[in-house]
């Protein structure tokens, strides 16, 4: 037999904006926290309330408990995008036979960007016509279109915009097989996707592995999560579901309509039977769409609409994908629930995606005539022995966080090799502490670079020599480590002796915010950033994030305790550049209202801003409208997903 199968490097171009720098300010909060604890869990992008616990099936109530995320450490925040879009150039991976061609984005996620089927050449994805950041993801920035790999904890992924580790495998016939890999650093978890299309079908298939190299139990979640077009009628094999609407709670309701259409955003996450094939399609009028299924490994399905209300509506005109909805399918029956992957062991399946032709009620049947469930469970059994293949030719790499783990713990992974070579100037310190017990003090003044916080790494730093830079991590792992008090005391050990304060004084005043003390956590913000002025030594990429992230942080926190006067200071520091950015005419609008300026805040709103990392639910922008004028809110600045409070 001829093999046909491709895999090849092109690059898409498209208006796209830049992605910036993280934000340089270790994540001592979750980015939905607010500030405050509170006793509520996402449920992707809504909330299921601890009374609620009672209302799911017995198992999923039982799940929702172990290892919820309380921090995002040690990834960082990404928020240094805008909303310019110019022509970029973005690299691709396409994988092609004589049926389908798929195009995959190793440097964002190892997003599926494009299905096309070649003989009809009908796409079967949403395709998003352009490359926007938003503030979605877990860590921020995440981009709507194609198929994600949703792995880590509840909700969109971190590594959305993040790049992964690709190259060429032997596939299960003899063909080329596409493999993304990464290490998911939420968990400590490495795991792969591995893409391939036999010669002639119809399928592509995605070969998914999860390991837990650890000696204990890790809680995990998956969600292989599909952009389809929003006119798509989905048909599933379930006759109930469990709904998540604005209400923030979790209620059983007969499966919507094919084409469920509510007014604010909603999930559905949908009760199959055990004994059912696991499969989900999306079709349009004439039947013609795509159809996922998988093995039974990944049990649930689920669907997100945003609603056709205006804000779901410009929450799509955002992302600048307008009229779609997501199929899903995960680990779980619903989002909210881990399954638990023991120590030292690893899950896995397949999953298919491709066309389909059938009125929804028979979508079943049709799936069965063109891709049988004991073809898709024989393909599973083929390619678990590739799973191990080492890869072949390197198409594209990853972070080197996954090497640094590989040579701390002498772990050989078969089949995704992380390279001592894809050690970074990040990874640079760690290695240096692993290798001779010492944390090196920064070579030159800059802020300080991200924080390792897994057991392992924190006992390294407890028993590393005590400079003010080791002090300064240290703290950051045990405040992840719920040793609030501790991570105080180590913080203000390392403030007596630092060259560099701001990073210490703003650690100090998240805490005193954490525990109620907020007029002495605005006098620590407006210190720090005192301090950060004095010290910032150029216009740079990583100065002026840094400036931003903790002038917004300072702002926010003079405002809140009245100190007016303050923050205006802060706001006059500011770079221009940074000045001009929609989050920061958001707080200038406010400062003028606090300095009793309402006209001038006023004035901001009718020239027209975009507050770039507005978050989903978040409702700064209606909540400030509302103490500026007695008219409805602009359509521009309404992106309400629940209806208005009272």
């Amino acid at each position: 037999m001829v093999i046909v199968t491709r895999i090849r490097r092109e690059v898409l171009t498209l208006p796209a904006a830049e992605l910036g720098p993280d934000n340089p300010l270790p994540p001592l909060r979750l980015l939905d926290d607010g500030g405050t604890a509170h006793a509520l869990q996402a449920v992707g992008d809504h909330c299921l309330e601890e009374r609620e616990r009672d209302d799911p099936p017995r198992e999923t109530g039982r799940q929702l408990g172990p290892g919820p995320l309380c921090s995002l450490l040690p990834v960082r925040i990404r928020d240094g995008y805008g909303r310019t879009r110019e022509p970029r150039a973005l690299d691709t991976l396409v994988i092609e036979n004589d049926r389908l061609r798929a195009t995959v984005l190793p440097g964002l996620g190892g997003r599926i960007a494009s299905l096309v089927h070649l003989p009809t050449g009908r796409e079967l994805l949403h395709r998003n016509p352009v490359f926007q950041p938003a503030s979605l993801a877990l860590n921020g920035a995440w981009h709507a279109g194609g198929i994600e790999w949703r792995i880590g904890a509840n909700g969109r992924t971190t590594l959305s915009c993040a790049p992964l580790h690709a190259a060429r495998v032997r596939a299960p016939d003899g063909g080329e097989m596409l493999r993304l890999w990464e290490w998911e650093r939420l968990r400590d978890l490495p795991f792969q996707v591995d893409l391939w299309l036999p010669d002639g079908s119809d399928f592509l298939y995605a070969g998914v592995r999860v390991r837990n190299p650890h000696e204990h139990p890790v809680p995990l979640h998956w969600w292989s999560s599909t952009a389809v077009p929003e006119d798509r009628r989905i048909a599933v094999p379930a006759a109930e579901a469990w709904e998540s609407g604005p209400e923030r709670r979790l209620r059983r309701v007969p499966v919507p309509p094919y084409d469920a259409r509510p007014p604010y955003a909603t999930d559905w996450f949908y009760d199959i039977p055990l004994e059912r094939r696991r499969w989900i399609a999306a079709l349009d009028a004439d039947g013609h769409g795509l159809v996922q299924a998988s093995t039974d490994e990944l049990r649930g399905r689920g669907q997100f609409v945003w609603g056709h209300g205006p804000g779901g509506r410009r929450w799509q005109e955002w992302l600048g994908a307008c009229g779609y909805r997501e199929i899903q399918a995960g680990l779980a029956r619903t989002r909210p629930e881990p399954v638990r992957l023991d120590a030292e062991s690893e899950v896995s399946w397949l999953e298919a995606y491709g066309p389909l032709t059938a009125r929804p009620e028979e979508a079943g049947e049709a799936l069965a005539a063109v891709l049988p469930r004991t073809a898709l469970d024989a393909a599973r059994a083929a390619w678990q022995p590739c799973a191990d293949a080492e890869p072949g030719e390197l198409l594209a790499t990853g972070s080197g966080w996954g090497a640094l783990e590989v040579l701390r713990a002498d772990r050989k992974l078969p089949g995704t090799p992380f390279a001592e070579s894809t050690l970074g100037e990040e990874q640079a310190p760690w290695y240096e502490l692993l290798r001779t017990g010492s944390l090196p003090e920064p070579r030159r003044v800059r802020p300080p670079g991200p924080t390792l916080v897994a057991p392992h790494w924190r006992d390294m730093l407890e028993t590393a020599p005590a400079t003010p830079h080791t002090e300064y991590h240290l703290g950051v792992a045990q405040w992840h480590a719920g040793d609030r008090a501790q991570a105080v005391r180590s913080w203000e050990r390392g403030l007596r002796l630092a060259p560099s304060l701001w990073p210490l004084l703003r650690c100090l005043a998240v805490a005193d915010q954490e525990y109620g003390h907020h007029e002495r956590a605005a006098e620590r913000y407006a210190d720090a950033f005192d301090d950060l002025c004095r010290e910032r030594r150029d216009d740079g990429e990583a100065w002026t994030a840094a400036c931003a992230a903790l002038g917004r942080e300072a702002l926010e926190a003079l405002l809140r305790v009245r100190r007016v006067a303050d923050a205006r200071a802060v706001w006059e520091a500011l770079l221009p550049a940074t000045r001009e950015r929609g989050r920061f005419r958001l707080l200038e609008a406010e400062l003028l209202l606090a300095e009793g300026r309402p006209e001038a805040a006023r004035a901001l709103f009718d020239s027209g801003f975009e507050v770039a990392d507005l978050r989903e639910g978040a409702d700064e922008l209606g909540r400030l409208w509302a103490r500026l004028a007695d008219e409805p809110l602009p359509g521009r600045y309404d992106f309400r997903t629940r209806p208005p409070g009272p």
